[in-house]
């Protein structure tokens, strides 16, 4: 008499040849070694070149329109220029993302403008232009006395913001998308005949936060 026993998968695998399960063993230990090799000559690179924040400057600002309704809402268009600076000498740098507004007294007069993408190479400087448009952008009660009192005072102080997304290239390697902020700030001053336009010409440094 023949006896027929059935053996349970898992019985059956610890029958395995002891070199496949070596193989196994070896496969994981070359994978993990690689991963971390890669992972730490990276590492290394970014702690050698060690990227600094790029530099933004304010070169221009025209204000053509600020009109206020008597439902206090506001109608703006201002055109600004601004300088980027790339300070690094081996890292270039993706600008994925680029969006600027204008704000008056912690109040926002514009909408967001976004700027197409680019890319920005070594020690490089590039001048980004954009027209910020505000249509019935709501605004405090008090908004208009403020522009009145900075103008019997002869200046008016607005600030610029942008926020994006930016990627650190390093020959063929591309880092991970990093948020950034720029502030800026500028002082337009009333000529003799107070009335638009206003233009701000000179030159103001920006603060970058990465």
């Amino acid at each position: 008499m023949s006896v027929i026993s059935e053996r349970s998968p898992k019985h059956c695998a610890e029958k395995q040849p002891p070199h496949l399960h070596n193989f196994k063993k070896k496969y994981f230990y070359y994978l993990s070694s690689l991963i971390a090799s890669l992972l730490f000559i990276i590492l290394l690179i970014w702690l050698i070149l060690h990227p600094k924040n790029p530099k933004f400057s304010l070169q221009q600002a025209q204000l053509n329109l600020l009109n206020i309704t008597s439902s206090s809402q506001l109608n703006t268009s201002i055109q600004i220029t601004l300088q980027s600076d790339n300070p690094n000498q081996k890292v270039g740098i993706y600008y994925d993302e680029f969006m600027v507004y204008a704000s008056y007294n912690n109040q926002k007069i514009t909408l967001e403008t976004y700027v197409p993408p680019f890319y920005q190479g070594h020690e490089e400087t590039n001048l980004v232009s954009a027209v910020l448009v505000g249509i019935q952008q709501p605004v405090s009660s008090t908004f208009p006395f403020e522009v009145e009192r900075d103008q019997n005072s002869g200046e008016l102080s607005l600030s610029f913001k942008v926020v994006g997304r930016l990627r650190w290239k390093v020959g063929n390697w591309a880092s991970g998308k990093y948020r950034f902020v720029v502030n800026c700030v500028t002082v337009m001053e009333y000529g003799d005949m107070p009335s638009l336009p206003l233009s701000s010409r000179q030159g103001s440094q920006c603060s970058t936060m990465i």
